[in-house]
């Protein structure tokens, strides 16, 4: 499996820079209801290999879930990898080192495990929902994503109806939902109609959040 993918401008801009800085560089916005999200456009710049080596060597997986009174077929493929498995690639080694650096004080632990997805194109999707499997459900907690490959919509909205906040997550943007967001909050990748090539969504998670 392989693709061309579209070099940002911020990959144009600092290509010789694995990762960016996070400290003075995340943008926070207030969500409400205790929940927040940061922003780092561009953080993970010259990101075309890692893009390719995940695409071609994780073992993606097809799974099939009960959706009211069928069984269907998840719209994406998936793969995750527990706190004691090694990541598929180092530099998602070092990205995780960098999260936990910057926020594992906030947090008040670290990010462990790595759940990444696969949309193969704008028919894949992920339905409005929270991370709310373990802790998430009672407690503040964090999810970091890096979004690689074709960009998507990233939307949030309040859990219970609201407005949709929309965020367009290109390749190599850094998103963080703290706080209560997978309680309070929800988010989902929408379909599209627009010819999209694949996207690669990584998710650093603590132990105990799904």
């Amino acid at each position: 499996m392989s693709s061309v993918v579209q070099t940002s401008l911020f990959d144009l801009a600092a290509s010789d820079l694995p990762l960016g800085p996070l400290g003075g560089m995340v943008s926070r916005q207030t969500l409400g209801r205790g929940a927040w999200v940061d922003l780092l456009p561009g953080w993970m710049s010259g990101g075309d290999t890692l893009f390719e080596d995940l695409l071609e060597h994780v073992p993606w997986q097809a799974e099939r879930r009960q959706m009211y009174e069928r069984v269907v077929d998840v719209p994406r493929l998936l793969c995750f990898y527990g706190a004691d498995d090694p990541l598929p690639h180092p530099q998602l080694v070092t990205a995780r080192e960098s999260l936990n650096a910057h926020y594992g004080p906030e947090l008040g632990e670290l990010f462990t495990t790595a759940g990444l997805c696969l949309y193969r194109n704008g028919r894949d999707s992920v339905a409005w929902h929270g991370d709310t499997i373990g802790r998430g459900k009672n407690e503040d907690t964090m999810v970091a994503i890096i979004s690689l490959g074709s960009p998507r919509q990233f939307v949030l909205r309040p859990r219970g109806g609201g407005a949709t906040i929309r965020h367009p997550l290109g390749h190599g943007d850094l998103i963080v939902m703290g706080g209560s967001c997978q309680r309070t909050w929800e988010h989902a990748i929408p379909k599209t109609a627009r010819s999209v090539g694949p996207r690669i969504s990584v998710q650093f998670r603590p132990s105990g959040v799904r």
